[in-house]
């Protein structure tokens, strides 16, 4: 992978470190094979980049969080953490081919990591999907990453103000009109889907709450 500038680490890499290198000892099938946590700083240094709000290693954590909360539902739930570590791995807010550059960084360096070829082309797909949160029926995988990517709709009151109020800081250059006209559209975008969640633990704990959230959300854009 490129090399990027390291920064000190906190108590939540060492153990971000530690989910990552688990995660592929896993997939590889045992230890053999290049040093996991090279790769893992290298994908640490890029979600903690300066200009992030909310893409951020606490946003990695929370959706690596609700994928174990999932995982029963997917066919090859590592295959979905590591679509988890590559998701955001590449983001620009003024950029709109993120996913797709996050794609190929996963394609780039899985394969140096030992992973085998079947798995690095499952989580390049799992990460191109999240630019819809569309998977298709029978698609378990993609489901359960897409509802872990989306559960922040779901949160509480405070924690979704916090969320909606952070992404308005990775887009501070938009103008307050273009950025609530924007905004909104993707809102209403979400609440014409007849599912936001597609597992059954995210439809059953998910789907009301956020629908609230969001609701709420468009109407205060809206004043």
């Amino acid at each position: 992978m490129d090399d990027m500038a390291q920064a000190p680490r906190s108590g939540e890499d060492e153990a971000l470190r530690g989910r990552w290198r688990d995660c592929l000892v896993a997939v590889r099938g045992g230890g053999d094979g290049p040093d996991p946590l090279p790769y893992a700083d290298n994908l640490l240094a890029r979600w903690a980049e300066p200009r992030r709000r909310y893409h951020t290693t606490a946003h990695l954590t929370a959706v690596l969080d609700r994928i174990d909360t999932l995982a029963g539902h997917a066919a090859d739930a590592d295959a979905v953490r590591l679509a988890a570590w590559f998701h955001d791995a590449v983001y620009r807010p003024d950029r709109s081919e993120n996913e797709e550059r996050s794609a190929v960084l996963a394609e780039r360096a899985l394969p140096e990591a030992g992973v085998p070829a079947a798995t690095t082309a499952e989580v390049a797909r799992l990460v191109r999907l999240t630019v819809s949160h569309d998977p298709a029926d029978g698609d378990s995988n993609g489901e359960v990453l897409c509802d872990a990517d989306l559960a922040i709709l779901a949160a509480p009151p405070k924690e979704y103000a916090e969320y909606a109020a952070r992404v308005r800081e990775e887009y501070d250059f938009v103008p307050a009109e273009a950025f609530r006209e924007g905004r909104a559209a993707v809102l209403r975008q979400l609440l014409e889907l007849p599912r936001l969640f597609r597992t059954p633990y995210g439809a059953a704990e998910w789907e009301a709450r956020a629908r609230h959230n969001l609701s709420t959300e468009l109407e205060l854009l809206a004043l």
